[in-house]
């Protein structure tokens, strides 16, 4: 490593494959190439764009992601086998600056899967990592559960990758089991006394089961790790990953003790954490550090009069740094579409003038239903796409009849696949009769996994977002919508589902995860 790159720590991105595989966050591959695109323009280094060889489906998205990058690197995830490798190499080759990313379990747990003894995995990461070198000149090799690997293997194989021309070592902690004075002191000793490690770059992959993800990657910085990598709002199996905007801002805040910098520009942080927040169907805490609901919000009278008289009191970061506006104006009915796009970018949010014109639309709808249209409603609309015209089922009509006595009922008018149907089901409350609504006119054997609805802003009127997730074979697909009746939010959301699960259906590789995931970092 040269001493113009000791202080700059490279920010590896990988939402769109660990995080993907977070339980019910599948994304769609047009979802997977907008992600993959805000998180190029806002300077991630790598985006590690997902396992090529699980499927037909990541192998296109992460093929696509390729051709489109203009600045990150093109990151794809291999096994160490040559398949693996060959494959993932056909799906990142086209990027102006593609990786492999190759691995291996090495503690004993790990080992004992392959059912490989010491010498032989140890023959597999030389091979391995071999060929992926003839492939590719930028290639990253991980230990997997390496810090639960004994010290002289892990020594001995981080040294056997190096020698066979891996140009970045991740050292994972994939159960989230260190802690921050062993992350460091890890990353320490491999440089240290590991042959050629001062040419090649170490970076820290760390799990949250502990909840302290975030506090070991920046002490394996202190340690001399120089790549982190992490996921927008920590998305990621179990208890998530380190979160990218997390690292990122404390880099950014607190320069004084770690005096590195990174390539993100932080003002397009809540945009891209609303955004997947939204396509993966996960919800940001309300008091998630940096970009939840609450982390610039102030009501105890002592921190209001504080902030009144200097915000520094109690922020140590400006709401403008992660791209959040700073006040709240309230846009209404009479406000025209110029307003609507400038005020779409003081949050953060770009859109394409077709896009505009739908939010305006809708924007306009919501105006007449509500005394007030705040930043959190706008927000709501972007993130709610509607239905769109090429949708096997679109909600056309609705009429839900409530009393104090069950069942209640739910007229229901769908359009399936051009044609609309009509249907009156009943149901345990209103939203369990539309639901068996849908079902009668689009028979279906999924199963609903996740029901979740929230509040935009307060009051009566306010916008209901619901978020469903539903099972189906194996195939995971979620829906979001957004609307001041609860009930219509939850339909909308119910058949964004469905409508998903009918892509897949017509897939024959599609989405669906053919390579168990329980073998990745």
């Amino acid at each position: 490593m040269t001493d113009t790159t000791k202080d700059r720590v490279l920010i590896f991105d990988t939402t769109l494959r660990d995080g993907e595989q977070s339980p019910g966050a599948t994304m769609t591959h047009g979802e997977k190439l907008e992600i993959a695109q805000l998180l190029d323009e806002m300077g991630v280094d790598i985006i590690e764009a997902g396992f090529p060889i699980a499927s037909e489906g990541d192998f296109a998205a992460v093929s696509e992601i390729a051709k489109r990058s203009q600045n990150s690197t093109i990151c794809g995830l291999a096994r160490a086998n040559l398949k693996d490798i060959d494959r993932c190499w056909d799906a990142v080759k086209h990027a102006k600056s593609p990786r492999i990313h190759t691995f291996i379990g090495t503690s004993p747990l790990h080992r004992a899967i392959p059912n490989l003894t010491m010498d032989e995995m140890a023959d597999r990461i030389h091979e391995t990592v071999t060929h992926a070198r003839n492939l590719c000149d930028n290639v990253q090799w991980s230990p997997m559960d390496a810090t639960r690997t004994e010290w002289d293997y892990l020594k001995r194989v981080v040294g056997i990758a190096i020698k066979a021309g891996a140009t970045t070592i991740n050292i994972p902690d994939t159960v989230g089991y260190t802690a921050p004075v062993e992350s460091a002191d890890l990353i320490r000793r491999l440089i240290a006394e590991v042959d050629g490690a001062e040419d090649v770059v170490f970076a820290t992959h760390c799990h949250n089961d502990l909840g302290m993800a975030t506090a070991n990657a920046l002490a394996a910085v202190a340690g001399g790790a120089r790549q982190i990598e992490c996921t927008i709002n920590g998305l990621g199996e179990r208890a998530g990953n380190t979160a990218l905007e997390e690292v990122v801002m404390a880099l950014r805040v607190r320069g004084d003790i770690m005096p590195y910098t990174t390539g993100v520009d932080p003002t397009k942080i809540m945009n891209i954490s609303r955004r997947v927040a939204a396509v993966s169907g996960f919800a940001v805490q309300f008091n998630k550090a940096i970009v939840g609901k609450n982390a610039f919000a102030h009501e105890s009278g002592i921190h209001q009069d504080g902030m009144l008289k200097n915000a520094e009191t109690f922020e140590i970061m400006r709401p403008e740094d992660v791209g959040l506006s700073a006040t709240n104006l309230v846009m209404g009915k009479h406000s025209g579409r110029a307003a609507l796009r400038a005020k779409l970018r003081d949050l953060g949010i770009e859109l394409a003038d077709n896009q505009l014109q739908d939010v305006f639309v809708r924007f306009k709808t919501l105006a007449d239903r509500k005394k007030e249209v705040y930043d959190e409603d706008l927000v709501a609309l972007v993130q709610d796409s509607g239905a769109a015209g090429d949708d096997h089922l679109q909600l056309k009509f609705l009429r839900v009849i409530c009393g104090t006595e069950a069942p209640q009922s739910a007229d229901l008018t769908l359009s399936v696949g051009g044609t609309d149907q009509q249907v009156t089901a009943t149901g345990d409350g209103p939203v369990d009769a539309v639901f068996n609504a849908v079902t009668k006119l689009f028979p279906h054997h999924a199963s609903l996994q996740l029901y979740q609805v929230h509040a935009v802003t307060e009051g009566t009127d306010a916008q209901a977002t619901v978020s469903v997730r539903m099972e189906e074979d194996g195939k995971i697909a979620t829906g979001q919508a957004a609307d001041t009746d609860t009930v219509v939010a939850s339909a909308k959301a119910y058949i964004m589902a469905l409508n998903r699960l009918v892509i897949r259906r017509a897939k024959t590789g599609g989405d669906a995860k053919e390579v168990s995931y329980k073998d990745v970092v």
